[in-house]
């Protein structure tokens, strides 16, 4: 099988980082990219600025196959279009020859072989198949990421009712403000979730009712009390996300963000032209205008049916990796680097890499997915040694809370400090019922 190609899936950072390693082993790539261009998801957020510097965002294999053509990587911490447009395009333009664009993978299988059948699973190829099309590969590299499938505003995980009825009123992106300003401004807005999407879109929400007098913006949080919700702060190695964080509690503490704790949406109903939220314990909201809901991402595995993974049944992440990312014990800097002995499936030469890997873990760290293809791809190419080398060093502090993460307090068991939800004044000496 050694003259069958590996295919990667995913023309995004983790991919393309992926077919930079694999041409530097000898191997032959081939990406398959459902979008037109590479970067096609990051293109999506391409207004929101990254809180990695620009040396953490380019993969050391890719820097070894761009800096020839005169390439030089930029300083300062890039938007996404810019992370586009000056490194995944340069990048892509360069594996120009092994990346195929409008291309949907829409199942992996073994040869021949359904999930159920063991006789020849060792010796067989792996078939890749698109709509028409079927691919035989000697391994594949899933970095297709979890962008396509956002968290539902319900607090069980499901959309709550009446959320699809209402989906002209709820966004799940970071308002881009460039083109949503009317959207948005002088509206009454609540937004979901915990994370630093979240943060980012209270930023530049407060921003805006600074400069639009009537725009309120009521924060949605899942857990009983804020917590440690704003991260690391000036503790945080990377600076640009503590940064983001005391902007976030600046915004809250100006008074421009109202905090309403413990609450979990089961329902969303129309009232003439605005929403009304009900939380699982009957408590409703003031009428809003827009929703934006920013509560995770989730993986898309229906396509990997056929083939045998290992998953853990809490985040959906290769089961040795789990204990490394749950948000219930670790923060972001506590993650040890891993590569292809967390990422291996029972299915021989399926690895699931990027943001794909980490299941429902709330936040990955672009420089993780290049040490785990780096690992993956010389354990492809029979370099044991060097798979099973850890050849990263993460930076410490920053919070990966996440939409199951309860505080410790006894109250956040019961929804708030009195049962039901609370609402926060951050410049308050102390909020109690």
């Amino acid at each position: 099988m050694s003259e069958l190609p590996v295919v990667v899936v995913g023309a995004g950072p983790a991919g393309l980082a992926a077919a930079a390693h694999l041409l530097e082993r000898g191997l032959r790539p081939l990406v398959l990219e459902a979008g037109p261009r590479a970067g096609a998801a990051v293109a999506q957020w391409k207004y929101v600025r990254l809180f990695s510097r620009w040396s953490e965002l380019v993969d050391p294999a890719a820097r070894r196959l761009l800096e020839p053509t005169g390439w030089r990587a930029p300083e300062g911490y890039p938007t996404g279009g810019e992370w586009v447009a000056d490194y995944l395009e340069p990048l892509a333009k360069e594996l120009d020859r092994y990346v195929r664009y409008d291309s949907r993978v829409i199942g992996v299988a073994r040869r021949g072989r359904d999930r159920v059948v063991d006789a020849g699973r060792e010796t067989e190829p792996l078939t890749v198949h698109l709509a028409g099309e079927r691919i035989t590969a000697r391994a594949v590299i899933d970095a297709s990421g979890t962008w396509g499938d956002p968290n539902p505003l319900g607090g069980d995980g499901l959309p709550a009712l009446g959320e699809r009825e209402a989906a002209d009123r709820i966004a799940y992106r970071v308002p881009d403000l460039a083109v949503e300003r009317e959207r948005y401004a002088g509206k009454r807005i609540a937004v979901a979730g915990s994370g630093h999407s979240a943060l980012t879109a209270l930023v530049v929400l407060a921003e805006l009712a600074e400069q639009h007098p009537g725009t309120h913006v009521t924060w949605l949080l899942r857990r009983g009390a804020v917590g440690n919700v704003f991260g690391g702060g000036e503790a945080d190695q990377l600076p640009a996300r503590g940064a983001l964080g005391l902007r976030a509690k600046a915004a809250a503490r100006a008074g421009n963000v109202e905090v309403v704790t413990g609450f979990r949406t089961a329902a969303v109903e129309r009232h003439g032209e605005r929403l009304v939220l009900e939380s699982q314990d009957g408590h409703r909201l003031d009428p809003v205008d827009e929703v934006v809901v920013l509560t995770g991402f989730r993986p898309d595995l229906s396509w990997l049916s056929e083939v045998r993974l290992e998953l853990d049944p809490v985040l959906q992440a290769p089961v040795r990796l789990a204990p490394l990312i749950d948000p219930n014990v670790h923060s972001c800097g506590t993650v040890y680097p891993h590569g292809a002995n967390e990422l291996r499936q029972p299915e021989p030469g399926v690895y699931l890499v990027g943001m794909k890997s980490y299941g429902r873990a709330p936040t990955f760290l672009t420089m993780t997915g290049y040490e785990q293809v780096r690992s993956v791809v010389a354990e492809i190419a029979g370099d044991h040694e060097s798979a099973g080398r850890v050849e990263l060093t993460l930076p410490e502090t920053g919070v990966c809370g996440g939409s199951g993460v309860f505080d410790a307090e006894p109250e956040a068991a019961s929804g708030g400090c009195c049962g039901t939800p609370q609402v926060l004044t951050l410049s308050a000496p102390g909020a109690r019922c």
